[in-house]
Parts: structure tokens; C-alpha cells; sequence
């Protein structure tokens, strides 16, 4: 029985090398500012894209997405930062358990839009930030049935605005997404 078990497991393995798969995600960030501000909380948005990935070995994949993503932040009363981005991680896959997965990478970004709301009113601030910020990914995945959960945070590493050198993004962000095989 020991020896079907362990036959199966290794057949499934070997399955999974050298192959590449698809996953379209969609999910939620939880995005704010981290440097030096204050009366600043968390932002709720919106992320969806996908993730392709290459499986070198059962233990090792390298995965590249391209995800549209809301981040931003809220303040203390009406006041909110809405910056929409197009981030593209590229992150190492390192499975430690059967389908559970720790991931580290590196993410450019690019800044689509910037607008700050006060009370009702909208303002294009795209022009004081920086056009390209650059993340680090660090998170966790579980695969099931062909469907992956991720959790991950960004730590920001460049700064957001043109003018204040030290506020930084900062976005706990979960998806749910559904691993094609191709």
C-alpha cells in the first residue's frame, strides 16, 4: 500500500515538471501608503488579471501575470487616493507541502490613472506622481482542484509621488483564481 502511495504521488509529480498553465485571477487589495503620513487607512480595490506559469519541478516554478489593480489609500474624513496601476510580478514558486506554494519576486508597475476625491469632487493628480513603481511580492498559495488562492503583500520600494520622497505603496492583496493546463 506504502509503495502505491508513493508511486502515485511521484507519477503525480512528474506530471507537473516541465509543464506551463494559465490562471485567471480576480480578488481584492487591501492598499495603503507606508513612509511618512499620517491619518491615512486602507483602501479597498479591485484586482484582476492572470498569472502564467512554467513548473521546472515539482518543487520549483517561475510565474509571470499581468494584473490591473485600484490601490491607493483613504484619510480621515472624505478624502481618498483612487490610483489604478497595471502590475506585472514575476515570482519564484518554491512548493514546501503538496500544492502549497511560497512566492517571492519582483513587480513593476505602471501608473494608468491618479485622482484624489475630496467630499465630491474629483482631481486628476496623475501629473505629481511617479509613473512607474517597483514592488516586492512575498506571499503564499494554495491549489485545489485546479483552483489557487493566493495571498501576497507588496511592499512598495519606490517612492509614489514626485515630491515626498518617502511615501511608499503598501498592498495586502488576495486572489482567487483557476489553473488552466496547457
Amino acid at each position: 500500500m506504502v509503495v502505491m502511495m508513493v508511486a502515485t504521488i511521484t507519477a503525480s509529480a512528474q506530471q507537473d515538471e516541465g509543464t506551463f498553465s494559465i490562471a485567471p485571477k480576480v480578488g481584492m487589495n487591501l492598499a495603503n501608503f507606508a513612509g511618512d503620513i499620517s491619518s491615512n487607512s486602507i483602501k479597498i480595490g479591485l484586482v484582476v488579471g492572470a498569472d502564467g506559469m512554467y513548473q521546472f519541478s515539482p518543487l520549483l516554478g517561475l510565474s509571470a501575470g499581468l494584473f490591473y489593480s485600484m490601490q491607493g489609500c483613504s484619510y480621515t474624513g472624505d478624502l481618498k487616493d483612487n490610483f489604478n496601476f497595471l502590475n506585472i510580478p514575476v515570482l519564484a514558486n518554491f512548493y514546501v507541502a503538496r500544492n502549497f506554494a511560497l512566492k517571492i519576486g519582483l513587480q513593476p508597475a505602471f501608473l494608468l490613472s491618479a485622482k484624489q476625491k475630496a467630499n465630491k469632487n474629483e482631481y486628476d493628480v496623475k501629473s505629481g506622481m511617479q509613473s512607474i513603481d517597483l514592488s516586492v511580492p512575498i506571499g503564499l498559495s494554495y491549489e485545489f482542484s485546479d483552483f489557487v488562492i493566493d495571498a501576497r503583500y507588496n511592499l512598495g520600494l519606490t517612492k509614489v509621488n514626485k515630491s515626498n520622497g518617502s511615501i511608499r505603496n503598501s498592498v495586502i492583496q488576495f486572489t482567487l483564481g483557476y489553473k488552466l493546463h496547457i
